[in-house]
């Protein structure tokens, strides 16, 4: 059996002493180079980044909310009338816009002809309940949900509302 021998090395002939010493000298070399290429290269950026129209892209919304048809339905019927809003019919006004709430009493809403869940409400007064519907109260937002609404449509509804819970 041969035994191995401790101090003998891997490196046997003088080509490989010249290829250890090279590569001992180069690949330290290789990498500093490439370590200073990295800390001094800059990122590079697109000279059109900050135009304006490239800005506007970038920050223009991703979605928009609507509630219900009304709204989509009610930005072209005003401008159509050049901003003015028709007489205002409260059951249809509810039938868009409230309905969705008040049928079924979402967020503690009152039921459309529920009286014993109107009354304290109707007590405070009918210019009272308009200012809620305006400003929102609790769950429901400012004008039931649809800034579209005119004044007058809110009262409208409100007058319905109450007439058919009394």
């Amino acid at each position: 059996m041969s035994e191995h021998d401790q101090h003998s090395s891997f490196i046997k002939t003088p080509q490989q002493l010249v290829v250890v010493i090279l590569l001992a000298f180069l690949v330290p070399i290789f990498g500093i180079v490439l370590l200073v290429t990295l800390v001094l290269s800059q990122p590079g950026a697109d000279p059109n980044a900050l135009q304006p129209e490239a800005v506007a892209k970038r920050l223009q919304p991703v979605g928009k909310v609507e509630f219900g048809p009304v709204m989509a339905a009610a930005g072209p019927a005003a401008k159509a009338k050049g901003g003015k809003a028709g007489p205002a019919d409260g059951k249809s006004v509810y039938d868009k816009v409230c309905v969705a709430c008040h049928q079924v009493s979402v967020a503690g809403s009152p039921r459309l002809g529920d009286k014993a869940a109107w009354a304290p409400r109707l007590k405070s007064g009918i210019d009272a309940l308009v200012q809620s519907v305006l400003k929102g109260k609790g769950a429901m937002p400012p004008r039931a949900g649809n800034p579209a609404l005119s004044d007058a449509e809110v009262k409208a509804a409100v007058e319905f509302m109450t007439s058919q819970s009394r």
